[in-house]
């Protein structure tokens, strides 16, 4: 029982960060290279999850999930059972509160790459994918990997928007933020004490590693 929120919390993070990793890449790399009427508004739009309340961004994706909702009919219709309070509302939740800090941290590294450097390579001939994957990656590594990092971290602690979508079902939904809540609600101190040791050590080793990786790009020689 003990390890049951740990494993569900690692596997709830690391696919979430996964899934946000990879639509907040593409957004960033799609905004990142055009100018449009209204880029300030859906800019403010994607990243209006960082600073809703948690409790809010829950509501919000009840309603928009829920049985009175066609999104949330249709994904009942799909999978043959609702989609609120299972663990995969619990994912849904961590991607969209974790979108935001990838989508600005790779939105800064794609803006950081010279244009030029791109330009160049497609005067030699190569394709749109080519000079992704040879130019435009290599060049914001760093911000990839701290976007997932970030990602990863934030997931992991995700309590309000979870418990709102998901609740607190033991060994489907009750990952370690939610179990530590209960735990406390329960007069049961030692318990919340080594969750909270656990997720203490899990985010202390993400941040140390991110950091590490910053301190040896600013050591690097150029």
């Amino acid at each position: 029982m003990f390890w049951m929120p740990v494993w569900l919390s690692i596997k709830t993070s690391l696919l979430s960060s996964i899934i946000a990793f990879i639509l907040g890449s593409a957004a960033a790399r799609w905004m990142s290279r055009r100018a449009f009427v209204g880029k300030t508004a859906v800019e403010t739009l994607l990243m209006l999850p960082l600073v809703l309340p948690p409790t809010v961004v829950g509501f919000l994706l009840l309603a928009v999930l829920g049985r009175n909702s066609w999104i949330g009919a249709a994904a009942e219709w799909l999978f043959a059972k609702p989609v609120i309070f299972s663990w995969g509302a619990a994912v849904i939740a961590a991607i969209v509160v974790s979108f935001p800090l990838v989508y600005q941290s790779m939105r800064v590294g794609f803006e950081s790459v010279d244009p030029e450097l791109e330009d160049s390579a497609r005067s030699a001939g190569a394709g749109e994918w080519q000079v992704l994957r040879w130019i435009t990656l290599p060049l914001v590594r760093r911000a990839g990997v701290s976007a997932f990092i970030l990602a990863f971290a934030r997931g992991l602690g995700e309590f309000g928007a979870t418990w709102m979508v998901a609740g607190n079902i033991p060994g489907v939904t009750q990952t370690l933020p939610t179990a530590i809540y209960v735990a406390v609600s329960n007069g049961e101190s030692g318990l919340a004490w080594a969750w909270t040791a656990v997720i203490i050590l899990f985010s202390w080793l993400l941040l140390a590693a991110s950091g590490t990786g910053r301190s040896r790009e600013r050591g690097r020689p150029t």
